[in-house]
């Protein structure tokens, strides 16, 4: 499935927070999108997600608008994670990613569901928190429990608000793998807002900077991820080493202000 965002702006009370904003996502291709805060990111995700309702341009999935589409008709190609969950009722981790296959489920859950849920639960190793009242988990925890409610949808598009945000290291790396492999069998869309400009290099085959609600720069991670690039959109100085293959970023020091 191929999404489109086509020139889609945004404003909070007329403070404009997205500003002509183009990107094209083709299936098993996953996005980075990076910026400073207030950049825009989560926005453009809660636009894809038709959370909210852009005030200009159009947001296509395989040709067709999704302000056409029905909640639920939509709800089975797109499963949103959002950054953070404020309030949570409470709910076993199991019902919770089960709420996933809401978008599929008939009158009752079926043998399928109950499988699906199972397998999302052994993929992102927390089949021992089954049972365990939401509530009760730590915010990485949960984290990877609405990653899990998310795939339980069989999205075809993937939309990630700060992923790793609430994980160590090592929990960091196994989540994205996780993700990045999904993406690539399934073959759906991936877009991840996310700061870790390291994490995106890694994990991402193209991404978008935005600065300002604008995208300032696109494509792959090396032509993005530049020195230039990180001074003019973070204000900060920082070595880029592209050894590897992928550029790994060092932040040196904040630019001095004029």
């Amino acid at each position: 499935m191929k999404l489109k965002v086509k020139n889609v702006e945004f404003s909070y009370a007329r403070v404009p927070i997205l500003r002509d904003v183009c990107i094209e996502l083709a299936a098993s291709e996953m996005l980075g999108v990076v910026g400073p805060n207030g950049a825009g990111k989560s926005t453009l995700l809660r636009c894809i997600d038709r959370i909210l309702n852009p005030q200009k341009g159009r947001i296509l999935l395989d040709e067709q608008d999704i302000m056409e589409m029905s909640r639920l008709e939509l709800a089975k190609k797109v499963g949103y994670v959002p950054q953070s969950v404020s309030q949570v009722f409470p709910a076993t981790v199991f019902d919770t990613v089960l709420m996933g296959r809401r978008p599929h489920l008939g009158w009752r859950s079926s043998e399928k569901d109950t499988a699906m849920v199972l397998e999302m639960l052994q993929l992102l190793n927390i089949e021992d928190l089954a049972m365990r009242d939401i509530n009760e988990l730590s915010g990485g925890q949960q984290q990877k429990v609405f990653i899990a409610r998310a795939l339980t949808q069989e999205p075809d598009v993937l939309l990630l608000d700060e992923p790793t945000s609430n994980l160590d290291i090592r929990h960091q790396l196994e989540v994205m793998g996780i993700i990045k492999s999904i993406v690539i069998e399934k073959q759906i869309s991936a877009i991840m807002a996310i700061h870790d400009l390291n994490l995106a290099s890694r994990y991402a085959d193209r991404i978008v900077m935005m600065n300002s609600g604008e995208i300032f720069s696109a494509g792959t991670p090396a032509s993005v991820l530049t020195p230039a690039n990180i001074k003019r959109v973070y204000g900060v100085e920082a070595e880029v080493n592209n050894n590897s293959g992928k550029p790994y970023i060092v932040p040196i020091r904040p630019v001095k202000q004029n």
